[in-house]
């Protein structure tokens, strides 16, 4: 008897810091994640690494990669990735900002998936006090399509070139 409303795609995005990506190149496709420090989640609840999700062929894969390092604090996930000591499949929550700041790298674009959303969800629009219906009129108007969070594809396609230029200019 729940009203669902999408608020907002969760954009699963890998990405790297310039730094890592000088050390150590960037992946062309998701298979050679394999020889890469890559960083995953690990499930609070059930102690299990999280894997990694990928567009292919319009359908969603599901990778599971060995880790260099799993957490399950997304923050310090995050650190890790910009500090350079590997590559995180980061939401776009976590990574909109740093990459627009050049502080991250997107990669393997074409592959990146964004099966998830951010939800409202609610009861009967008939029983709700009105103080509950401002909320979720605040919300919507606040939050739909997220421009803050995220990113267009010509974004990414520009923070990926970016770094691609740097790299020639060298």
């Amino acid at each position: 008897g729940l009203i669902a409303r999408r608020l907002f795609p969760l954009q699963l995005i890998v990405c790297a810091s310039p730094a890592y990506l000088d050390r150590h190149g960037a992946p062309a496709t998701p298979a050679d994640l394999s020889a890469h420090r890559c960083s995953v989640f690990r499930n609070p609840v059930t102690g299990q690494i999280a894997p990694w999700y990928f567009a292919v062929d319009g359908a969603i894969e599901e990778r599971h990669l060995r880790p260099a390092f799993s957490t399950n604090d997304l923050e310090l996930e995050l650190e890790l990735v910009l500090a350079g000591q590997a590559i995180g499949q980061l939401t776009n929550l976590v990574a909109a900002s740093h990459i627009r700041a050049g502080r991250l790298v997107p990669l393997l674009l074409p592959n990146m998936s964004a099966q998830y959303a951010v939800y409202i969800y609610y009861g009967s629009r008939s029983a709700q006090p009105k103080r509950v219906r401002a909320f979720i009129d605040f919300a919507v108007a606040q939050l739909h399509e997220a421009p803050a969070f995220v990113l267009t594809r010509k974004e990414l396609d520009a923070a990926a070139h970016s770094w691609r230029r740097a790299q020639r200019r060298r």
